[in-house]
């Protein structure tokens, strides 16, 4: 950490020193300045060689004439940056003052154009002989590229002189975003065309485009399985800070329409800067879980994000009619964004701090501290330069562009490693509830189990026996000699014998099917076999059975199981189908227990209200236990199939 600070502070004396110092953006230092700029080759001298620089209020009239009375009188003085005229936060407008003379044999075409946002530019000229300056074009940032004097993502203005011609051009300048940053060329238009072709290439433009692209679709698809917000906070980081690198090196010019472009300059190019650190509080809040822990860290953030947002909603209403009404209004807007960057970023600065001084939280916050770091030294470098306190561009396009490759490349990383720990959290989530799941429904069915088993008790050693005394009752001698003395007596009191034989063999068998089997029985086909034979006993229908002999090697709940969904469709066969053969057959598949019940009787709609509660039994057991159920039902009989998985029986 000592180390990360050491480099902040010598990347802000550099910064700070490179003004006094001399050094200059390409680390050489400005030559001596020239009285006239000679115009041909486009690596010949720098227009900063030559130009001088005057400044004056907004309220003064725009009159060349005057500038050039004050160049007379010495005021005008040279550029403080080599290639780039670099005042920080004034709100002035510039006029810059050259000589320049065509050096070639040859009628040529220049264009001196500006290489930022500026709300307006025009371009004044007096040739030789002439005693006036002329205002010969002018142009407006506010325009896209294509309704510009000429098509080009900078204010480009054409002017045209004669072999060896001579002339004195002043350039006027108007910009009220807070910063007086402007990169200036002047190149023929051959040089410039073919500056314009190549330079999304030589910028490496193409393909860092392509990289925050890609890392947001990333985190799109990484959305779309977790539907974890920080993913989707993501995207708004990529989209704010992407927006911003366009506008300043003016793609937006070329690629938008003219309605978002100006829409977006009306909210202004810092503040979407002031937007992205905003959504990369929001998105260190979710990373370090601030919510869980530091709940005054956390609170604070959200009180400065949401300061942000009503800043950038304020300044985009207000910012327009204050350049037309109210300059000092505007130059508080521009001074109130300055002081919300600094305070995001020190809030920044003081999580990551107490995080690395946390133990609990120590490890995940070293891991974010290299991603804010790249971001963090990326933009001072650029902010240093807005300001005016240097004018140092190691890299092309600029240091934030590749600040921003280094921390998202980092942070995908990051977030593909959270993405990672949250399925396994999901996975693990899952098994707990799987498990959790099947504790309670071992446990639902041993208390139906013993329940059944309860009634089956009450059914056959309470009922049966009263059953049975009632039934030997009917038969005493008091009773016969009693229907006897009427013959309609004596056939109701033989409706009434057959029905409580009936009644009593029917409890019978309700307490063999809710009781699997007796404990000297024990396994599942054995069980089955007791059923058949009970049922066979009445004579109709007649029920086969065939059980293979590894059965028993299954665990009892899934035996009990399976016990309960043949006696079901056993008992649907003996009562609804009257049929007079009935086939059981329990097979057990290396992953799965196969059990199949066939008839001969009348079929019926699988689906109808008619198929009963039996059945509606039976593929609820099924589907708690994985299982599928398979009913083919015709006029002459139905073949029912229950497959229930093995491997995860318990």
């Amino acid at each position: 950490m000592r180390f990360l600070l050491l480099l902040v502070l010598l990347g802000w004396w550099v910064g700070a020193n490179a003004q006094t110092s001399g050094i200059t953006g390409t680390g050489e230092k400005p030559q001596i300045m020239r009285d006239t700029l000679p115009l041909k080759d486009p690596k010949g001298p720098h227009i900063s060689e030559a130009y001088r620089y005057y400044t004056e209020p907004f309220s003064v009239a725009t009159d060349p004439e005057q500038v050039e009375a004050q160049w007379r009188a010495g005021k005008l003085q040279p550029g403080p940056w080599h290639k780039t005229l670099n005042l920080g936060l004034r709100h002035e407008r510039v006029w810059m003052r050259l000589v320049v003379r065509n050096a070639d044999s040859l009628r040529l075409r220049f264009f001196w154009s500006v290489f930022n946002f500026t709300d307006s530019a025009a371009l004044y000229c007096r040739r030789a002989g002439e005693t006036k300056f002329t205002r010969i074009g002018a142009a407006s940032s506010w325009v896209p590229a294509a309704g510009r004097p000429y098509p080009a993502r900078s204010l480009s203005l054409p002017f045209a002189l004669a072999a060896g011609e001579t002339a004195v051009l002043y350039l006027r300048l108007e910009a009220h975003s807070g910063g007086i940053y402007l990169p200036t060329y002047i190149e023929t238009t051959e040089h410039f065309l073919a500056w314009e072709m190549g330079f999304p290439f030589e910028r490496h433009w193409v393909w860092l485009l392509g990289f925050y692209l890609s890392s947001a679709l990333f985190n799109l698809v990484l959305f779309a399985f977790l539907r974890d917000r920080i993913h989707l906070w993501y995207l708004a980081y990529v989209a704010c800070i992407t927006v911003f690198l366009m506008m300043e090196d003016g793609l937006d010019a070329w690629l938008l329409p003219t309605g978002l472009y100006q829409l977006l300059w009306t909210v202004g190019q810092f503040n979407f800067v002031l937007l992205a650190a905003a959504v990369g509080i929001r998105i260190m809040q979710l990373f370090l879980r601030l919510q869980s822990g530091r709940r005054g860290q956390y609170q604070t953030g959200n009180w400065l994000i949401g300061s942000v947002v009503a800043f950038v909603a304020l300044y985009a209403g207000l910012f327009p009619w204050a350049v037309r009404h109210s300059l000092p209004l505007v130059q508080g807007l521009n001074t109130g964004r300055e002081l919300l960057l600094a305070a995001v970023f020190g809030y920044g600065w003081w999580v990551l701090l107490v995080g690395l001084l946390t133990r609990r939280r120590r490890r995940l916050t070293a891991y974010y501290v290299l991603t804010y770091f790249f971001f963090f030294v990326g933009y001072v470098v650029f902010w240093f330069n807005h300001l005016g306190l240097s004018s140092f561009n190691p890299v092309y396009p600029n240091t934030l562009a590749w600040g921003l490759f280094l921390e998202l490349l980092v942070l995908s990383a990051l977030l593909t490693g959270r993405f990672r720990q949250t399925l396994r959290q999901n996975a693990q989530l899952r098994i707990r509830q799987l498990n959790l799941r099947n504790a309670q429904g071992a446990r639902l069915i041993a208390a139906q189990e013993e329940e059944r088993e309860q009634l089956a008790r009450e059914l056959h050693d309470a009922l049966g026996p009263n059953l049975m005394a009632l039934h030997l009752a009917w038969q005493g001698p008091a009773v016969r000699d009693a229907l006897a003395a009427s013959p309609a007596a004596a056939a109701a009191g033989q409706q009434a014998e057959l029905l409580l034989r009936h009644l009593r063999d029917e409890v019978r068998t309700f307490s063999h099917v809710l009781l699997p089997a007796e404990a000297s029985l024990g396994s599942l086909c054995d069980s089955i076999q007791a059923l058949s034979k009970l049922i066979n006993s009445y004579g109709n229908p007649t029920v086969s059975t065939y059980c293979e002999p590894n059965l028993d090697q299954l665990p009892m709940p899934l035996q009990h199981a399976a016990y309960r969904i043949v006696a079901e469709l056993l008992n649907n066969a003996v009562r609804h189908a009257h049929a007079t053969t009935v086939q059981v057959q329990v097979l057990h598949h290396p992953n799965s227990l196969e059990i199949l019940v066939e008839d001969n009787g009348q079929g019926f709609a699988p689906d109808a209200p008619a198929a009963g509660i039996g059945l509606r039994g039976v593929r609820a057991r099924a589907d708690y236990l994985r299982g599928q159920v398979h009913i083919d039902s015709a006029a002459h009989g139905t073949s029912i199939v229950v497959q229930i998985p093995t491997q995860d029986a318990v």
